[in-house]
């Protein structure tokens, strides 16, 4: 390539406001070089723009960056049709810090944070609740609620209606204050007293004449705490949920980095080429919940179930555990691993399936497996090969885990976690819309399980895996209340029940028009 070639592409790099270093510069040339004139402008441009959704750590680009950039548009140009449906295992989501000082997520690799242990140090107890803490209070700062407005005096500016204030406010103030509000953490230090508690401090709260909004306030959940401090003690007169934030919002702040997992790092959320794939409006997932296995008629529902999809068959099937409706003692696991093999040879005999269709299997709490601490690791392997024998595509998945489909993210959870949560409120909502106060908390805690340790116990150091930041598109939680499905912030939070216990009803959603359909087998 001639010398006045590469100039011109170190020229049009630093046009758009980039400086690269000399490597960074070599290794463009190498790439770009082969290319004719015209295709090699549309690929500068094109890795330009992914070097702008990138978070670099300075205004130099290195040649890391370029590479990166090189990678991602090769993938956009490649067949993305083997990354439209993805299974992603909860162990293996990337884990990003929120850095205050810089406003953005960082991988914990550029932090120097090292790899997780299953059984974690006393120091990743800590920063669960604390990385906890930082996602909530940088989107609730971010909310209009709290912004302070772009022009005023500084008593308007000072007096605004909303004020986000930390405990050590009132603990270093030594006279009266008016409303305040606190984000915190719930919890109850001494036995019958509340306490609210965020990084700075700690202060006991008085819920006497503390009026609840909607959503099930349960023990280490994050509230909005309005009320005022006297005597050493918080008056709470209204409790919130830090307000929600759609994940296009999030997007917009954040870039385009892949929170939610898999081979790309970007998100797929832009990918134009899924984006079409999507638009197949005759993909379907089908979900269903305690598909036990040892229950003759659930074996039978299930043949029914296969028969009637046997001509459309569904782009994946869903089930989620548990697979046996009882414990079985020491015989559960060989017993586990026969009626898989039932399993495996009844969805063998339907060929269109086995071709067109996937199959994943989630674990529920009383499966095959490690302790029921979250994430539960999927069924061990050696109990599964009379599915993974007959069926390639099937996928024996962690709990909870993560499929995308397309442009389109989704979250699955089998866990009783509805029934947890009502049984651990501190007030219970009077309307009885269980559904709708679920989906409310969960969507603005960020998290599948906002409940105390020892009512959920998690593994600290991956308790990421169940963060829900950015929103998902779609959030199953297989629990055996009856089911449902809410829409709230451009995200649906839905339960396909029971299966035995529901009548053998099951739900399906459509990805193209993000549908879901009530279905059930009748008898």
């Amino acid at each position: 390539m001639a010398s006045h070639e590469k100039s011109r592409i170190v020229s049009n790099f630093k046009m758009h406001g980039l400086t690269p270093r000399s490597e960074a510069s070599k290794y463009l040339v190498e790439v770009l070089g082969p290319l004719s004139p015209n295709a090699r402008e549309k690929w500068l441009d094109k890795i330009i723009e992914c070097l702008l959704k990138q978070s670099l750590k300075s205004a130099l680009v290195d040649r890391a960056a370029c590479e990166a950039a090189v990678k991602e548009c090769n993938a956009e140009h490649s067949d993305d049709s083997e990354n439209a449906f993805l299974v992603i295992d909860a162990f293996s989501v990337p884990r990003f810090t929120y850095v205050s000082a810089r406003k953005r997520f960082l991988p914990n690799s550029e932090l120097a944070i090292g790899a997780p242990t299953l059984h974690g140090s006393a120091s990743d107890k800590v920063n669960l609740f604390r990385e906890h803490y930082a996602i909530l209070h940088q989107r609730t700062a971010r909310h209009e609620l709290f912004t302070p407005p772009a022009v005023g005096t500084v008593k308007e500016l000072q007096n605004r209606k909303f004020q986000l204030k930390p405990i050590e406010y009132l603990l270093g103030s030594s006279t009266k204050m008016g409303e305040i509000i606190v984000l915190g953490m719930l919890s109850q230090l001494k036995e019958g007293k509340w306490f609210l508690e965020d990084p700075t401090g700690v202060v006991q709260l008085d819920l006497s004449k503390a009026n609840f909004h909607s959503g099930l306030f349960t023990e280490n959940c994050f509230v909005l705490a309005e009320g005022k401090y006297e005597d050493e003690v918080f008056h709470v007169n209204a409790f919130g949920f830090p307000p929600p934030e759609p994940a296009k919002q999030t997007c917009s702040f954040f870039g385009n980095i892949n929170f939610f997992g898999g081979p790309s790092p970007t998100s797929a959320r832009t990918s134009v080429k899924l984006k079409q794939l999507e638009e197949n409006a005759d993909s379907m997932l089908v979900f269903l919940s305690d598909v036990w296995l040892d229950d003759t008629r659930v074996m039978d529902k299930l043949r029914l179930l296969f028969s009637g999809y046997a001509e459309f068959p569904p782009t994946c099937f869903v089930f989620c555990g548990n697979f046996l409706s009882a414990s079985y003692g020491n015989s559960h696991s060989s017993i586990l691993k026969e009626n898989l093999q039932s399993l495996g040879n009844l969805i063998s005999e339907y060929k269109e399936l086995v071709e067109n269709s996937r199959f994943v299997f989630v674990p529920g709490p009383n499966d095959c497996g490690m302790a029921t601490i979250l994430p539960r690791t999927a069924i061990p392997s050696c109990l599964t090969t009379g599915v993974t024998s007959k069926l390639p595509t099937a996928v024996f998945a962690s709990n909870p885990c993560r499929i995308q489909y397309c442009t389109q993210e989704i979250v699955v959870f089998r866990e009783d976690i509805v029934t947890k949560m009502c049984r651990n409120c501190v007030k219970f909502p009077t309307d009885n819309n269980i559904p709708s106060h679920f989906a409310k908390t969960v969507i603005s805690q960020g998290h599948l399980s906002p409940l105390p340790l020892h009512v959920s116990p998690v593994y600290w150091a991956y308790d990421n895996a169940l963060r829900i930041y950015p929103l998902p598109d779609l959030i199953v939680c297989a629990d055996k209340f009856d089911p449902f499905y809410v829409m709230q912030t451009d995200t649906t939070v839905m339960n396909p029940g029971s299966f035995p216990r529901t009548g053998f009803s099951f739900k399906v959603y459509l990805p193209a028009s993000r549908q879901i359909e009530d279905s059930k087998i009748e008898e």
